[in-house]
């Protein structure tokens, strides 16, 4: 017999309508474990699914989606909705190429009411859904906002709050309340929450009131309106405090046990027939059901590859010596930064762990002038620029997917008072299998037209440190942007230099044709030229470092010499290093031809890294095939020709 004899039996939510609430529980541990053993062969977020397997389960059970809308936040909260809606079989291909998202996406099931992948955005969004059914006579159709694992501390989350209590939409907010989100939560709405479930008085009257309440559906309208009132009464003169949520006009119930599938069953229930704005809090565990995810829950948010359940390990265990995450370079480096200039101050929205400033976060002498400021990238930047503006040395590591959250603030904040904060743009390029919500594909193209910008790219570990040092002297804003994952060094810790400002370097001369690479991508464009050197070409290769300002002196004399150009970059092609290139040449009436790659003008799937660059011809086999290409073709006509899409 399957151990998974429930689960097999659901292939979509109208499959759950047949099972009593004591058999959902059963359901829900064979789906918490089919979640552990599938993301144990395939990696993928991990903890936030786990803690919300009966919540999933409820949800599918009481409302009847696709018609109902259940939007998720944040998306990696959503494996067992994916299970439970007719993915089961292809669970497998989780975060595969060609294989199913790691986050709900609209185009990949009628189930997934909104694609999201980045955080806050549910109550926003729910509301508008709510909005619409309201103007178009769907009175009957139920909006459920799951909002959690950290989600609750972005601005965005407030203003979908403010507009939503202020509504008279039909609109349920959960709020999954783990204390969680990869790393712990911080802030005062945080410790607002923990202080208020732990009330006793509070507890105490909550099942009072709510008995009240489940009586006020038989009752006359007068008789809900007085216990209505009695109820925010209570709980306000009660708790000696306003309830937070109840002052934005949200009917507030909760907070309840997560965990508890007959009160999750039997609260939705009555809430479905509530009309107008409410929320519903509950208590959750990450991580919940399996031990090492339970008391580890930063390192088990995801996992990066196949593990031992039993033990937690990964499978494979390679002890090799290896080159650096580029996040471990930044964190430590900071720390020896901060360690000789006592004006340097770090921030990271949200990311110590994933971006390695918890190694600053943990040093006794250094921890101090670190801040985790939450999911809250706009306030990272603006913090920073009031930090800046005081004199101090902000440098702010944050993913490039998630700056473009902040890109009001980095402009009109940071840029337009010409103020001296450090972008340390983390998983630049194609991240992987995070998907199109997560690749940093953009940041060259939006952050080189800001006046007053620097950006810079570096093409190793000790560049980026030699840029990092850098940058304490400029007077300016400036960026540096890295890959996720590892470097090409292994001994990296070299003692660090000053780097002129706009100034690339030659790194091979060549008559045939010159390639001007920016950033890592350049350690592909090195292999590329090896894969040719049986061929005869001669290639030179130029490591431009700053996308703005521009090497013009590079340039003048690549333009000079070479008829054929070829730009590489891990950014869109639309605006980045290549179209700078593209316009200094034209301004200097360039008549050779440029070709550019780079990423195209689409959204990339998820899939390997390595994957998703030969998709976009910026592996070492696609820039070589280009520069063969190129080479063969015949000399270029005397005019401007660019090719932005051909690899």
């Amino acid at each position: 017999m399957s151990k998974f004899q429930l689960l097999e039996q659901i292939n979509y939510p109208e499959d759950l309508k047949h099972l009593s609430v004591k058999e959902l529980q059963q359901l829900a541990e064979e789906l918490r474990q089919f979640i552990i053993e599938s993301i144990s062969r395939t990696p993928g977020h991990f903890g936030a699914s786990l803690g919300v397997v009966e919540l999933t389960i409820a949800l599918h059970y009481v409302f009847n989606a696709p018609y109902d809308r259940i939007v998720w936040d944040v998306g990696h909260q959503a494996y067992g909705h994916k299970i439970l809606t007719g993915r089961r079989e292809k669970f497998h291909t989780l975060r595969q190429l060609g294989g199913i998202s790691g986050f709900p996406y609209i185009f990949e099931s009628e189930y997934d009411a909104f694609s999201v992948g980045h955080s806050s955005t549910s109550i926003s969004a729910a509301l508008g859904m709510a909005i619409a059914a309201k103007l178009k006579g769907e009175e009957d159709r139920n909006i459920i906002a799951v909002i959690g694992d950290g989600a609750m501390t972005a601005g965005l989350a407030y203003e979908g709050l403010n507009n939503a209590g202020a509504s008279n939409a039909n609109i349920l907010i959960i709020l999954n309340d783990n204390n969680m989100a990869i790393d712990p939560n911080v802030g005062a709405l945080s410790r607002y929450l923990v202080n208020f479930t732990a009330s006793q008085t509070y507890n105490k009257l909550k099942e009072e009131v709510w008995n009240l309440l489940g009586a006020a559906k038989k009752a006359g309208k007068n008789v809900r309106k007085i216990i209505q009132g009695i109820e925010t009464g209570l709980k306000s003169a009660l708790l000696c405090q306003s309830n937070f949520f109840e002052g934005l006009n949200l009917r507030y119930f909760g907070p309840i046990d997560g965990h508890n599938i007959e009160l999750l069953v039997n609260t939705l229930k009555q809430l479905k027939d509530i009309k107008g704005p409410k929320l519903l809090h509950i208590k959750t565990q990450k991580g919940k059901g399996y031990k090492y995810a339970e008391l580890d829950q930063p390192k088990w948010h995801s996992t990066s590859a196949p593990f031992d359940i039993a033990t937690g390990k990964p499978i494979v265990q390679d002890n090799s010596p290896k080159p650096p995450k580029f996040q471990d370079v930044f964190g430590k480096t900071i720390i020896e930064l901060a360690r000789e200039n006592e004006k340097i101050v770090a921030i990271t929205p949200a990311m110590p762990t994933g971006s390695s400033l918890r190694y600053m976060m943990q040093d006794e002498q250094l921890k101090h002038r670190a801040f985790d400021v939450g999911i809250a990238e706009q306030h990272a930047v603006t913090f920073a620029a009031g930090l800046a503006r005081e004199g101090l040395k902000p440098y702010v590591t944050i993913y490039s997917t998630f700056l473009q959250r902040a890109y009001d603030q980095v402009i009109h904040d940071v840029a337009l008072q010409n103020l001296p904060v450090v972008f340390c743009i983390d998983r630049a390029g194609l991240v992987g299998a995070d998907g199109p919500t997560h690749h940093g594909v953009y940041d060259l193209s939006f952050m080189r037209v800001v006046p007053n910008m620097i950006v810079s790219a570096p093409m190793n570990e000790i560049e980026m440190r030699n840029l990092m040092y850098t940058a304490q002297f400029v007077n300016q804003p400036m960026s540096i942007r890295y890959p996720r994952g590892r470097g090409s060094i292994i001994d990296w810790q070299k003692d660090m230099e000053r780097i002129e400002i706009g100034k690339g370097r030659k790194l091979k001369d060549g008559k045939d044709i010159a390639v001007l690479s920016i950033g890592t991508v350049g350690v592909e464009v090195q292999k590329a030229i090896e894969l040719l050197e049986g061929a005869h070409y001669s290639i030179a290769h130029y490591d431009m470092r700053f996308v703005k300002p521009l090497d013009t002196e590079i340039l003048d004399e690549v333009f000079e010499h070479f008829d054929k150009i070829i730009t590489v970059e891990e950014n869109s092609v639309v605006g980045g290093f290549g179209s700078a290139v593209l316009e200094y040449a034209a301004q200097k009436g360039y008549k050779g031809e440029i070709r550019i790659l780079g990423v195209k003008d689409e959204f990339i799937e998820h899939g390997k890294p390595e994957e998703l660059r030969q998709i976009c011809g910026i592996d070492s086999q696609g820039i070589a095939r280009a520069i063969k290409d190129f080479v063969e073709t015949r000399k270029a006509t005397p005019k401007l020709k660019y090719d932005l899409n051909k690899n």
